[in-house]
């Protein structure tokens, strides 16, 4: 399996790619959620791969990426040894919040040395994907956030989501994955309309195995008072075109928190699938696909037909 160092944490990724003779395909990142990782976007990035090199990568600490620095050998050379002092300190500053993530992904471009992409994002990897689009806006053509949005910040409720979370993070045994329907039960919140069993065991297998530091690191990060106020002013500021994608019935991020999150700009189109919730790209891939295609301009085969 492909892996890069990416900032001292050994990242996952993969490509997704169709022949094209000549020539050259731009680019298009896929982010997951919190707890993921790539798995679920291969379908998506599948169907997109005619008009696009589809990079997949696992965020840190999630998936098959790594949630701790690489150990690396100590050098007899006085330069090296000064080099990964330097990369030792960096490492040593990595946190879990957001911001991070969005830089993690500027350091993973310039180690495949790519320029500029589309970026097309899900849930807290939406929320990364919005930060990356402020941070670095001559690096992005276009971006589709899939189940994002903006919230108010209440004490209580976040205070219980904190405590209920942790608690949920603890306790993740591994045989839990043995058990089952396990993973009907782990998803049923998550979904409107069912999907295949292969993808709910995959999540489930995603979330038992996540980094313990980073999946509740991220908790706190992702649900706070801080990005309750950050994330409005980060809407307001996108200067990328953006397509912002809500699933009609989703609990965890509900459609309305999205549109809101779009009124704050005239980048943002905003479109809902009906009869989804969190997983639009896999609930209605072909409602989901039509209206990535319509927002990115590709003409498919049957819009030419007809």
């Amino acid at each position: 399996m492909p892996y890069i160092n990416v900032r001292g944490v050994e990242h996952y990724y993969e490509w997704v790619k169709k022949a094209s003779g000549s020539l050259a395909k731009p680019v298009m990142v896929f982010i997951h959620g919190w707890a993921g990782s790539a798995r679920y976007w291969q379908s998506t990035a599948n169907a997109l791969s005619e008009q696009f090199d589809c990079l997949l990568y696992d965020l840190r600490g999630f998936g098959r990426s790594r949630g701790k620095p690489t150990i690396v050998q100590a050098s007899e050379s006085v330069a090296e040894s000064e080099s990964l002092q330097d990369q030792s300190e960096a490492i040593k500053e990595l946190t879990y919040e957001l911001e991070e993530y969005a830089d993690d992904l500027a350091a993973l471009l310039d180690g495949l040395h790519i320029q500029r992409v589309y970026i097309h994002a899900h849930s807290m990897g939406a929320s990364v994907a919005t930060l990356f689009f402020n941070r670095y806006p001559q690096r992005v053509e276009r971006g589709i956030l899939t189940c994002s949005g903006v919230f108010e910040y209440d004490e209580k409720a976040f205070t219980a989501f904190h405590k209920f979370g942790g608690y949920v993070v603890k306790f993740r045994p591994k045989w839990l994955g043995k058990i089952p329907f396990v993973d009907r039960m782990f998803m049923a919140r998550f979904l409107h309309s069912s999907i295949p069993n292969s993808e709910r065991q995959a999540f489930l297998q995603d979330f038992l195995e996540a980094d313990y530091d980073a999946a509740l690191g991220t908790i706190f990060t992702s649900v706070s008072k801080a990005q309750a106020e950050l994330m409005p002013q980060e809407f307001a500021k996108l200067k990328v075109p953006t397509l912002l994608v809500a699933g009609e019935y989703d609990k965890i991020i509900p459609a309305e928190m999205g549109r809101q999150a779009a009124a704050f700009s005239d980048k943002v189109e905003f479109v809902v699938i009906p009869n989804t919730a969190h997983f639009p790209m896999l609930e209605d891939a072909s409602t989901y696909l039509r209206r990535v295609q319509e927002f990115l301009q590709i003409k498919t085969a049957e819009a030419q037909v007809g």
